[in-house]
């Protein structure tokens, strides 16, 4: 198949041809959490809200429903079950009592590497075997317009090495 990537105007069928790797790619990025999580009784829920939890420590719920887009009741059920078993806590903010900001206990945070690790080796390798040209803002580009922003200066604010 040509590189349809690099071209500026996509017709209908490459575009579609795009969907679909997108869904195997997409199916593939995430089996081996999958896995991991199945044996845990989890499922992708906990899997974000582990991840960006870890990713920015001291999160408010609010922040963490904006970036999932989710409802408070979706929200509340998993996030109940990460902390009764030991994987995230909460504390009131300091300013702020009325606000709960989230943590990753060393379990928490265990997990959360154990999960990520074949996903950045799949990244890796994908950006070896590409030369990783423009991978990130083929990313940000797939996110809707709305969100972009918000997206990128957050992954931006927390890309730092902690």
């Amino acid at each position: 198949m040509t590189d349809i990537i690099k071209k500026h105007k996509l017709s209908e069928a490459e575009a579609v041809a795009l969907v679909e790797l997108l869904f195997f790619a997409y199916r593939d990025f995430v089996s081996d959490p999958d896995e991991i999580l199945e044996g845990l009784s989890f499922g992708r829920a906990h899997h974000r809200i582990l991840h960006f939890v870890g990713r920015d420590p001291g999160m408010t719920v609010a922040s963490l429903l904006d970036i999932l887009k989710i409802t408070k009741q979706s929200l509340a059920r998993v996030l109940k079950e990460l902390i009764d078993k030991g994987y995230v806590f909460q504390k009131e903010g300091e300013v702020d009592r009325r606000q709960r900001l989230l943590f990753l206990t060393d379990t928490g945070e265990a997990l959360r590497q154990k999960l990520m690790a074949p996903q950045i080796a799949r990244f890796q390798k994908a950006a070896l075997e590409t030369g990783g040209v423009g991978l990130r803002d083929l990313l940000l580009h797939l996110i809707n317009p709305e969100h972009r922003k918000a997206a990128a200066e957050w992954s931006l604010r927390v890309g730092e090495v902690k």
